[in-house]
């Protein structure tokens, strides 16, 4: 009996973790897992200076669309080398690349799209920190922090966001279970002609005028995060509010809300995102419909967006450690789309995604996980938008291993 609550104790150590600071480092720890230089080489680490991990994910998945037959093939998931570590009791740093992505450097900040994080921090005392480089944004909520090699299927918001910025972020711990953050960060990695095309204009109003899109003095981010803790790690808060500069005289606002409860055996959390874009950052609008002019004709100009575009997240899940090294995921999405000011587009998007896993962890010393996941999404649209709904279905068996070399 001893021995399973252990062992269910290190499983729930390592999925809650997972989900505080794998893209932050706002919190959380890596397990308590052997490196393979320790488990072949022998060899004694003595400090905390250089970590060196593998984050790999890879599964056979059969996938099928309204109309379609299943379509079956191999496919990697996630490929990320990572780096990290602690110099003495001040100094720190993170490298996270992605080792299949593009590499050439964007035109905003010389990072490239590969380079996930490339970060130095500096800690004054344990209430106040520093931290400069390419970093993920301190959005709020538990889906968004969380490890990309574990999630299975992304909301629509998370999955179309741009997170990964050059900037630099002030934290202040006035106790050890409270953190106030704040950001200040690029608003996208290349200029606004890289993001958005040459020529780029924005529709506005009621949809029947436009105008070209120009660059902003200072395209920013800024954003403000509250963590909670409380009841020893029980309940667990990630809130936090920030603004972006998209265009001269263009913003995105974002609101978030995560909540989580960590239970020993099972850990819950349920998100709420909340994003009013007077220029479609996300582009889920922009993609899908069509852009109306005043003779009510489509325009030809791929390079047109739309102004007031509200988007809605809804995010809850659930990790339960059923037996020990095993662990039952399932997930459940609720996400909304609207052109607000064009009555034709007004509320004319409901996204529904429903997603359960078994996960076996044969190594007990290890993070690998072998695992079976489905993952059923639905779209709704509105009468008006002109849009047909449909359905998508995957089912996936493989394995994630965040392999710790060192």
């Amino acid at each position: 009996m001893k021995k399973m609550l252990i062992i269910s104790a290190l499983l729930a150590a390592t999925l809650t973790a997972s989900a505080q600071g794998e893209n932050t480092g706002m919190g959380g720890n890596d397990g308590n897992y052997k490196s393979l230089a320790e488990k072949v080489l022998n060899l004694e680490k003595k400090n905390d200076a250089f970590n060196l991990y593998l984050n790999y994910a890879y599964s056979f998945r059969a996938d099928k669309a309204d109309r379609q037959d299943w379509a079956t093939g191999f496919a990697n998931k996630q490929l990320r080398l990572e780096i990290k570590g602690n110099i003495g009791d001040h100094l720190f740093y993170r490298l996270r690349h992605r080792l299949n992505k593009a590499t050439d450097a964007k035109s905003q900040d010389n990072f490239a799209k590969a380079t996930d994080i490339m970060m130095v921090g500096y800690k004054f005392n344990n209430k106040l920190s520093l931290q400069a480089g390419k970093m993920c944004q301190i959005w709020g909520g538990f889906e968004f922090d969380e490890n990309p090699m574990y999630i299975y299927q992304y909301s629509d918001m998370v999955d179309n966001m741009d997170n990964f910025m050059a900037g630099v972020v002030a934290s202040y711990k006035p106790v050890p279970s409270q953190e106030i953050a704040v950001e200040i960060s690029n608003a996208n990695n290349g200029k606004l002609v890289n993001e958005y095309g040459a020529g780029a204009k924005s529709i506005e109003s009621d949809g029947t005028t436009s105008r070209t899109l120009e660059q902003a003095n200072s395209p920013l981010t800024y954003i403000v995060n509250w963590n909670g803790s409380f009841a020893g790690g029980l309940l667990n808060t990630r809130w936090s509010w920030g603004t972006q500069t998209e265009a001269k005289n263009k913003y995105s606002r974002m609101f978030v809300l995560g909540q989580q409860l960590a239970l020993p055996k099972a850990q819950w959390y349920f998100d709420y995102m909340g994003a009013w874009d007077a220029l479609d950052r996300l582009k889920i609008a922009s993609s899908e419909l069509s852009m109306p002019t005043s003779d009510g004709q489509p325009v030809a100009d791929k390079n047109m967006y739309f102004s007031d575009v509200h988007y809605n997240s809804f995010i809850t899940k659930l990790n339960w450690q059923f037996a020990p090294q095993w662990n039952f995921m399932v997930k459940g999405m609720y996400e909304t789309a609207s052109v607000s000011k064009i009555e034709k587009y007004k509320d004319y998007r409901k996204s529904f995604a429903y997603i359960g896993s078994i996960e076996y962890y044969p190594i007990k010393d290890q993070d690998f996980r072998v695992f079976l996941s489905y993952t059923g999404r639905k779209y709704d649209y509105s009468e008006k938008c002109g849009l047909k709904d449909y359905n998508t279905n995957r089912i996936e068996i493989g394995f994630m291993y965040r392999i710790k070399a060192y």
